[in-house]
């Protein structure tokens, strides 16, 4: 995946215009002052004191040089960091050209990548992505600004869809692309991981992309974001049709009997439960998205719910950036 110079694309401007005035002009006041943004919990800068809330309040919060002075338990609230770095990795493998609902798994992914560095960039972070794409692990230096963002989205742009004619002798995966990510940048920050999860065994068998997860959990605040498709839960009762593994190649003809759907279904539902629970596991924040639905309002209500629970978050939160 090559970096073109795409900059001045009136097209790639405007689509940029249209992603900032959706997404971040229906946030606006929520990412200033002493508003928390796309990070998730509390950072390292000291906020004005406040009364202590019993059962909320974390008690090594607590200002003691306000409290000896009014004699009333007072804490600190932390403001997220500035001038961090916040790293998206993004899946581009086949599995995320496919798309029934109001488009592709591709471009709600895309989106949500965009807006996330829309959102971080406003509060002074540079962003910077991993993509994977065919097999192969690529990166994209952190940068700031509308010009690094448009770059970056020319870079997406110009990523062939579809089948590699030459695959790599070794295929990496989203396990290998995670661990990656965490081996490499070792900064402390926020980190958004896009993918559809499909590798996920759905019953028995070690999640692949688990111990990577949980490693880079363990050092930066992560943001998980699960992008779906209304027909990878149920299909239509269509009688006969043709199936194609996107990522295999494997074709099969299958008949949609009732008895097939149900399994089909149940296996569905069995493997987003089972990717739930493992990055329940992981300590990460979990975001889902359709492609059958308003993704930009779903993230707009997700940054509204972290906002309001952020001040109960403890300092200890798995993947907040301390």
């Amino acid at each position: 995946m090559t970096t073109p110079v795409l900059g001045s694309d009136p097209r790639i401007r405007a689509a940029l215009r249209r992603l900032d005035l959706r997404v971040v002009h229906r946030l606006d006041g929520l990412l200033h002052g002493e508003h928390l943004g796309l990070r998730l919990g509390p950072g390292s800068e000291a906020a004005e004191a406040r009364l202590y809330q019993p059962g909320e309040d974390d008690v090594r919060r607590m200002d003691w040089a306000v409290t000896a002075r009014t004699d009333t338990p007072h804490v600190r609230d932390l403001v997220a960091d500035r001038e961090l770095e916040s790293w998206t990795l993004l899946d581009l493998s086949a599995s995320m050209d496919f798309g029934t609902g109001l488009r592709l798994k591709r471009e709600v992914a895309v989106g949500a990548m965009v807006a996330a560095n829309l959102l971080t960039q406003r509060v002074g972070d540079r962003f910077g992505a991993h993509f994977l794409h065919r097999g192969v692990i690529r990166r994209w230096p952190a940068r700031s600004g509308n010009e690094a963002l448009l770059s970056l989205l020319a870079t997406v742009a110009a990523a062939p869809t579809g089948d590699d004619p030459d695959p790599p002798p070794h295929r990496a995966g989203l396990a290998d692309a995670i661990d990656d990510l965490g081996r490499t940048r070792r900064r402390r920050g926020l980190r958004v991981i896009v993918s559809d999860f499909l590798d996920t065994p759905a019953f028995d068998g070690e999640v692949p992309w688990e111990r990577p997860m949980r490693q880079v959990s363990s050092r930066h605040q992560v943001l998980v974001v699960e992008v779906i498709d209304p027909r990878e839960l149920d299909l239509p009762e269509v009688g006969d049709v043709t199936l194609r593994d996107p990522v295999s190649g494997m074709v099969r003809d299958v008949r949609l009997t009732r008895s097939v759907r149900e399994r089909y279904r149940a296996a569905a539902r069995a493997q987003r439960e089972r990717v739930r629970d493992a990055l329940r596991g992981c300590g990460v924040h979990h975001l889902v998205l359709r492609t059958d639905r308003d993704w930009v309002l779903d993230i707009a209500r997700f940054v509204i719910h972290q906002r309001r629970t952020a001040h109960r978050l403890s300092r200890h939160t798995p993947g907040v950036a301390r």
